[in-house]
């Protein structure tokens, strides 16, 4: 990879990003040194080691790697029999602890994690000396009293002593010998206890004297009387160096033996702690895993640089290595075009380094063998560079080493020099690049190379997308058309004098401007097209959504229909299987007075008497009444909320829900449909006893197959008139007719103005007449529905 190339499209400033995330200082170097991988399993390696730290941190809810600093050259010490110190038995106690949490953590997940586990796999640790350092050490100063029996023991002598001594140098300062002392306190000076005598009484406290103030009024003397405790404690303080000295070894021997697999511990934790940052870092951007190639093929899908302000960074789509090699992205400056090349080289070297990509499902990037790119102003003084001559510096080394399997981004090619020879030389290079099989985004201002893009194959014109009327980028790019550069329009936007304007609109070329305009009005007609479409695809799902919601109200019409159908022939059956019922048992009594050998006149008027009753069970009218629905016509004294009523358009029950007396107005719910009807259009269902003769007959009203096609209003007022209408309306919607007819009449008029005017606005009609001749003319009105 060209080093250059990687430094101008910021990987650096990624991966830096990425190693915030990391715990260790060595996981932070990987990070920061990684280089992009040329090899598509090696990409895909990469990708997936991200894909699974993920699911440990963000599915599995697994911890970082814990924290340890680094133990190698105490590691070095300890395997060569060196005792470390209580600080570094500590720092490698840390690293076995972190090396068993990620194994055990990770070793607990299940089958899909699979590169991670054979990674953490080769970890070590060993419990018991971690337990053992952290036991004994009770921090970088200080060994545990209990690290050791023979060390409590020491310990513990050491303190008895402490206290005698303490004790014995108390009785001297509160004694008649305390006038002689400066301070009424014990201190220690030279691992000794000593008091401090004034100079001019020295001499009358017999001891041995072991400093002295800097004034020269106090001598710090140990008395003679506690010369020999202070040297039996100062012997059992060497004891207890030599012991935890002794200890401090002994665990320092044990990490010596395993030092190598700590070493390689400490490697493998700093890998997965780099992993881990990875994953993390792509989290936070909302990243997803690109789909990986080796055929040069890119397709970037809503893309947004990751080193843009996520208020204010604008996603861009860009597709290359299919239909064409390269893209020639023209278009107005500050339009976007140098974001979205560097944003497709840099997202192929963060796959390539194992990270996602900030963009949409499905983007898929290549893998390069190397990525070339040119952009902004490289001169230098030193080297003597201009701006032109820098940028032929850097192509010159792209034309040099591109190859079929390169990615090549060049920002502003032949820009710099003299137009005519900059954009013969664009020319070239493009063309190069094509017969060396290279892919890549070229930007350019020149027109001859934008219609240079048109008569040669493997190259594709492409413009980022500009308002024409706000003068302002819209950030998203157009295949197969170039983008004008708006050079003059944005300068007039930013203040340019008109004058300075006019002059400089002279001074272009016939044929410059003339394809300027083409291509300007070419955009303006696309974008509107496009808008155009939209509102289309917008209207569209409008009444797809509303034919949507007719039919589902028309099923669960057919469905309280059915509902009803099916209740009314499971009482038929009941009823009918009832009269059966009573017709067999009466039938059965005849039958065993008929089996007597001799009937009496008392049995012949039995069986009489049970004829008749099975004769009442099917025709007798006064033994049997049925209840059958009354309807009562509504009005504001019988209709109230919970009233059950019959809705006579919909030929269906329903319960009243709300009620306007005011406006006459009630709201009835169907099922789930609910309507607003007038009085008129219901009547309360009642419950009256009338006598009828019993006999079964289930009837199944059938709705009008055929539609209506005109509706008289004569003699309504206006407002009733527009509610009949609309209901009429509604109702020819539902029968999808085209064409209705309202009849109105002349009169003074006033009528047909109101339905004209209520006609203009209602959303279903189309258009409307009036009649004919012989049609009606004027008291009539033809109405052409959507």
């Amino acid at each position: 990879m060209d080093r250059k190339s990687i430094e101008k499209l910021e990987l650096n400033k990624i991966l830096t990003a990425v190693a915030e995330h990391a715990s260790l200082d060595k996981a932070k170097t990987l990070l920061t040194e990684c280089a992009p991988a040329t090899e598509l399993n090696e990409v895909k390696r990469r990708l997936a080691l991200t894909e699974e730290c993920d699911k440990l941190l963000y599915v599995y809810g697994i911890g970082k790697i814990e924290q340890f600093s680094e133990v190698e050259d105490a590691l070095l010490r300890a395997e060569k029999c060196s005792a470390l110190s209580c600080g570094e038995l500590l720092n490698a106690a840390a690293l076995l602890r972190s090396a068993r949490i990620a194994y055990e953590s990770i070793e607990k997940t299940d089958d899909d994690i699979i590169l991670v586990k054979k990674l953490s796999a080769e970890i070590y640790y060993d419990k018991l000396l971690e337990d053992d350092i952290t036991d004994k050490i009770l921090s970088p100063e200080d060994v545990s009293d209990n690290a050791s029996d023979k060390l409590y023991s020491i310990r513990s002598k050491i303190k008895n002593l402490n206290e005698r001594i303490r004790s014995k140098l108390s009785e001297y300062v509160s004694g008649k010998d305390a006038e002689y002392l400066q301070d009424g306190i014990v201190t220690i000076r030279n691992d000794r206890y000593v008091i401090p005598v004034k100079a001019e009484h020295k001499s009358r406290v017999r001891g041995f004297v072991h400093d002295r103030s800097k004034t020269g009024a106090t001598f710090f003397i140990e008395p003679e009387y506690v010369l020999e405790l202070n040297n039996e404690l100062i012997a059992l303080s060497i004891d207890e160096r030599e012991e935890v000295e002794a200890i401090l070894r002994a665990l320092s021997k044990r990490l010596g033996a395993m030092s190598e697999q700590l070493k390689k511990d400490s490697e493998i934790l700093a890998e997965l702690d780099a992993l881990y940052a990875r994953a993390e870092y792509c989290y936070a951007l909302k990243c997803v895993k690109p789909k990986i190639n080796a055929k040069g093929y890119i397709n970037i899908i809503k893309g947004r640089h990751p080193l843009i302000e996520k208020e204010k960074v604008v996603p861009v789509s860009v597709e290359l290595g299919a239909d064409y090699n390269f893209l020639l992205l023209s278009g107005a400056n500050t339009g976007g075009k140098t974001v979205t090349l560097k944003m497709s080289g840099l997202f192929c070297l963060m796959a390539a380094c194992g990270l996602f990509v900030p963009a949409a499902e499905g983007t898929s990037v290549a893998v390069f063998d190397g990525v070339f790119c040119d952009v902004g102003d490289s001169q230098s003084i030193e080297e003597s560079l201009s701006t032109f001559s820098s940028h032929i510096v850097n192509v010159i080394d792209i034309c040099n080493n591109a190859s079929g399997n390169s990615l090549v981004l060049i920002d502003e090619l032949g820009g710099g020099t003299n137009p005519d020879e900059g954009q013969a030389l664009a020319k070239a290079v493009v063309k190069h690049l094509l017969d060396c099989g290279a892919k890549g985004i070229v930007t350019t201002h020149f027109t001859p190379l934008k219609e240079f893009a048109y008569s040669v194959t493997g190259i594709e014109n492409a413009s980022m997308e500009f308002d024409s009327d706000t003068l302002k980028p819209l950030y998203s790019i157009k295949i197969g058309l170039p983008g004008a550069s708006n050079a003059l329009a944005i300068s007039k936007r930013l203040g340019m004098s008109e004058k300075i304007l006019a002059a400089a609109e002279g001074y272009l070329s016939e044929g410059a401007r003339s394809f300027e305009n083409v291509v300007k009005r070419a955009e303006e007609s696309r974008i509107e097209a496009e808008r155009k479409l939209a509102e289309i695809g917008a209207m569209q799902r409008e009444w797809k959504e509303k034919l949507d919601k007719i039919n589902a109200q028309i099923d669960e019409i057919n469905r309280e229909k059915e509902k009803i159908n099916r209740s009314a022939r499971s009482e038929s059956r009941r009823i009918i299987a009832e009269r059966c019922e009573q017709a067999e048992e009466l039938l059965a009594e005849i039958e065993e007075i008929f089996k007597k050998e001799e009937l009496a006149e008392a049995d012949l008027i039995a069986a009489r008497t049970l004829k008749n009753k099975l004769q009442s069970v099917a025709y007798d009218e006064e033994n049997e009444r049925v209840k059958i629905t009354d309807y009562a016509e509504a009005n504001a004294e019988n209709i109230k909320e919970g009233t059950e009523v019959y809705v006579k358009p919909m030929d269906c029950s329903g319960v009243v829900t709300a009620v306007s007396k005011n406006k006459g107005e009630i709201e009835v719910a169907c099922g789930s449909l609910k309507m607003h009807l007038k009085y008129r259009d219901v009547s309360v269902i009642g419950q009256t006893e009338k006598e009828v003769q019993k006999s079964v007959k289930v009837v199944k009203k059938l709705p009008k197959t055929q539609p209506v096609l005109e509706i008289n209003v004569l003699g309504m007022t206006v407002m009733e008139a527009l509610y009949e209408v609309d209901n009429f309306i509604d109702g020819a919607v539902t029968d999808n007719l085209e064409e209705i007819k309202v009849i109105h009449g002349v009169g003074t008029g006033k009528l047909r103005k109101a339905i004209s005017e209520h006609l203009k606005r209602h959303k279903n009609v189309e258009s409307f007449r009036s009649g004919k001749y012989g049609e009606g003319e004027t008291g009539v009105t033809f109405i052409k529905l959507k």
